[in-house]
């Protein structure tokens, strides 16, 4: 069997294509266009654009969640190209090889915090992937695995025997981000990492995946749509619109240089009346990109259009 560890790049995507699938009198449609791009061993890549870009797609498909071949419940199709993750092809993967490879790949979900099990402690909800591949895995050893993993995301060992409900907002995220690195995973990727966390706490979650990442060494995907997110521990960005990845880079490449019409807008935005960079948020719409303050405007969660939405 081959080693998901081989490949030097955690994932490679060329021109790669994904749709949704059209039902009844509803056509096919296309989220994501013609996406080349690599993801190196160690390297962050935070992925910024509009509500709707295809960003969550992304997550989807190369974390596994949904594999493009119709296993996920989202049911996205890969319709042109190709996408490897940690050197397992996506397109037309069967279901043994999906699941070695959702063992290198941690996912933190959009809204992960505030869907977590409520009536399952917060030693069960990390412990719950674990035996969902192995019932019959040593209790001992889960117990001291899911302790380690809470002491890894900074919580103390009494929020154990606590249920969501009984946490704050950044303790949720915390759990949700220990659940999803508890097989110590190659590649995490983070759709929204900081969304309905409170805003006195976001950073220190950032921060706290920044840590993590330069502790165990895995490769990172984080999606948002607010930059300052992405400044603190991005090493490349990638700017999504429509679909189409129309920026890639590190941000100051990205931002002094851009060669799509949404990037300049974005570009010109960063810079009137002397705006921060790590204080603007995106929200857009198909047909008119707009660029807010993000102290004007609260984005809210990234929904991809998708037949279900």
């Amino acid at each position: 069997m081959r080693r998901v560890e081989a490949d030097p790049y955690p994932i490679v995507a060329s021109d790669l294509t994904i749709e949704y699938p059209g039902h009844g009198a509803s056509p096919a449609f296309v989220a994501l266009r013609g996406l080349t791009l690599t993801l190196g061993r160690g390297e962050v890549l935070g992925l910024l654009g509009e509500s709707g870009s295809g960003k969550s797609t992304i997550a989807r498909v190369l974390s596994g969640a949904d594999s493009g071949t119709g296993h996920g419940d989202v049911r996205a199709q890969i319709t042109g190209g190709q996408a490897t993750v940690l050197g397992y092809p996506l397109r037309r993967i069967g279901r043994r090889k999906l699941a070695r490879l959702t063992l290198g790949v941690g996912m933190l979900a959009q809204n992960a915090a505030s869907t977590l099990p409520a009536s399952l402690t917060v030693a069960d909800i990390v412990a719950e992937p674990v035996l969902e591949r192995d019932r019959r895995y040593d209790r001992a050893a889960l117990e001291t695995l899911v302790a380690t993993m809470i002491d890894a995301v900074r919580l103390p060992l009494s929020v154990l025997g606590k249920y969501p409900y009984e946490l704050s907002s950044g303790q949720r995220q915390r759990v949700a981000l220990a659940k999803a690195l508890v097989f110590g995973p190659t590649l995490l990727i983070a759709d929204e990492p900081t969304a309905g966390v409170d805003a006195l706490v976001r950073d220190d979650v950032i921060d706290l995946i920044g840590e993590l990442q330069r502790e165990r060494a895995f490769s990172a995907v984080l999606i948002s749509n607010d930059l300052s997110v992405l400044r603190r521990v991005a090493d490349r960005i990638g700017v999504m619109h429509q679909g189409v990845l129309v920026g890639l880079g590190t941000i100051d490449e990205v931002f002094d240089n851009p060669w799509h019409p949404y990037v300049v807008e974005l570009a010109a935005a960063l810079t009137l009346d002397g705006a921060a960079l790590d204080s603007t948020v995106l929200d857009s719409t198909a047909s008119d990109s707009t660029v807010l303050d993000s102290a004007a405007h609260d984005v809210g969660a990234d929904t991809d259009r998708s037949p279900e939405a």
